[in-house]
C-alpha cells in the first residue's frame, strides 16, 4: 500500500485520526520532545547513531550506510515482531523522525509493504516544532482567560485542580504542565521539569483542545514557571485578562503550604538548601535565621515569615504591575481551607465561566 505523505499543519489537525503516532528517532531525541501521544520505535538508538556517524566521518559514507542498514533492519524487525503482529489491516499509523528522511522512511516502507496504511510526516519533528511555535503565536488570541489570583499558599493550584476534576470549566494548569509549583521552593525533589521544547508542546496540546467559545481558567503565573518560559503571547493575553481573587487566612495558608510541601518538612536539609536561593534578595542574616529555625523544628514559623516578609510583598507588587484586572476582580472568593469550602469556591467560578 502506498505511503501517504502529510504536511505538519494537516497532521496536527488530524492527530486523533491515527491509531498510533510513531517516533522513529533515538531515545534521547524522543525524551527531549515529541508529538502528543507518540511512542518510540527507534530505527537507530543513541549508541547506534553514534557508531554510524563515526564511520561516516572516519571511514566512508558508503560503509556507514551499510552499517546503518543492518542496524535499522534489525531494529525495525524487532519493533514489528513486538508491536504489529496483532494489528488489524486497517491499523493506521503516523510515522516521523527528525526531518522525515531515512529513519522514518525505512520504517514506513516496511509497514506499508505489510499492508498498513502508513502516513509519513513531511519534514518530521522539525516541521512539527515549527508548527507548534507558529501556533503558540496565534492560539492564545482565540481564548478569553480568567486569571485566578491570590497570595502564595492561598490555594490557587488546588482550585484549578478541583475545577479540572469537575470538568465544569476549561482549565490551563501551567504548573502541572511545567511540573513545578511556581516559586523558589516549587521544584519537587526527585521530579525534574521537562525541557523548554516539551513544555511548549504540552501548552500547545492543551490549548488546541479548548473551545474558543468558553472561557479558560488559568493561574496568575510570572513569565517563568521554574526554569521554563511561558510562551510570550500567552503571558501577554493572561496579563490583559479579568481576574478572580482567591483569599485564605495567613494561618490557613501556612497550613496549606505545610501540607503541600510536606517533603520539606520531612527533609530539613533540602529545605534549607532551597532557602539559599533567597540570599541575594533577603540577605545572609535573614536566610541564616530561617535555616536555624528550620533545623530547630520551627518550620511553621519559617513558612509564616517567608509569606509575610518575602512572598506576599513580591507577589502583590508583581500583580499590581502586570495584571490589569487585579485591582478590580470579577469575583472575590474567601475560603477556609476545607474541602467543602473549596467545592463552594469552584462552583462560584464555574457559574461565572
Amino acid at each position: 500500500m502506498p505511503i501517504v505523505s502529510i504536511p505538519a499543519p494537516d497532521a496536527l489537525l488530524r492527530l486523533a485520526e491515527f491509531d498510533a503516532v510513531i517516533d522513529a528517532r533515538s531515545e534521547s531525541e524522543y525524551a527531549e520532545d515529541r508529538l502528543p501521544g507518540a511512542i518510540n520505535w527507534p530505527t537507530l538508538n543513541d549508541a547506534e547513531r553514534a557508531l554510524v556517524g563515526t564511520e561516516y566521518k572516519q571511514v566512508s559514507p558508503f560503509t556507514a550506510r551499510k552499517r546503518g542498514a543492518v542496524l535499522a533492519a534489525r531494529n525495525i524487525a524487532a519493533h514489528i515482531e513486538r508491536e504489529c503482529l496483532d494489528k488489524p489491516k486497517d491499523w493506521t499509523p503516523l510515522v516521523y523522525c527528525w526531518r522525515g528522511g531515512q529513519r522514518s522512511g525505512s520504517l514506513a516502507t516496511v509497514l506499508s509493504a505489510i499492508g498498513f496504511r502508513v502516513h509519513l510526516l513531511e519534514g518530521g519533528y522539525r516541521e512539527f516544532r515549527r508548527a507548534v511555535i507558529a501556533a503558540l503565536e496565534e492560539l492564545p488570541q482565540r481564548f478569553d482567560f480568567r486569571v485566578v489570583c491570590g497570595t502564595t499558599g492561598s490555594g490557587k493550584s488546588r482550585l484549578l485542580q478541583r475545577l479540572a476534576e469537575t470538568g465544569s470549566v476549561q482549565v490551563l494548569d501551567l504548573e502541572l504542565l511545567a511540573n513545578h509549583r511556581g516559586s523558589v521552593l516549587g521544584l519537587v525533589p526527585g521530579s525534574p521539569q521537562p525541557g523548554q521544547k516539551q513544555f511548549e508542546s504540552h501548552v500547545w496540546d492543551a490549548l488546541r483542545r479548548f473551545d474558543p467559545a468558553r472561557p479558560v481558567i488559568v493561574e496568575s503565573e510570572s513569565k517563568k514557571v521554574g526554569d521554563l518560559r511561558v510562551p510570550e503571547k500567552l503571558i501577554e493575553r493572561m496579563r490583559a485578562s479579568p481576574c478572580i481573587r482567591l483569599d485564605l487566612s495567613l494561618e490557613g495558608r501556612v497550613q496549606l503550604l505545610i501540607e503541600d510541601y510536606d517533603f520539606f518538612v520531612r527533609d530539613t536539609d533540602t529545605f534549607c538548601a532551597r532557602l539559599d536561593a533567597l540570599r541575594v534578595l533577603r540577605g545572609n542574616e535573614v536566610v541564616n535565621g530561617w535555616q536555624e529555625a528550620a533545623r530547630a523544628g520551627r518550620t511553621r514559623a519559617v513558612v509564616r515569615d517567608l509569606l509575610v516578609s518575602h512572598y506576599d510583598p513580591v507577589y502583590l507588587q508583581s500583580m499590581k504591575r502586570n495584571f490589569a484586572g487585579f485591582a478590580q476582580p470579577l469575583l472575590a472568593l474567601d475560603w477556609d481551607g476545607s474541602a467543602a469550602s473549596l467545592d463552594a469556591a469552584a462552583r462560584q467560578v464555574s457559574a461565572l465561566a
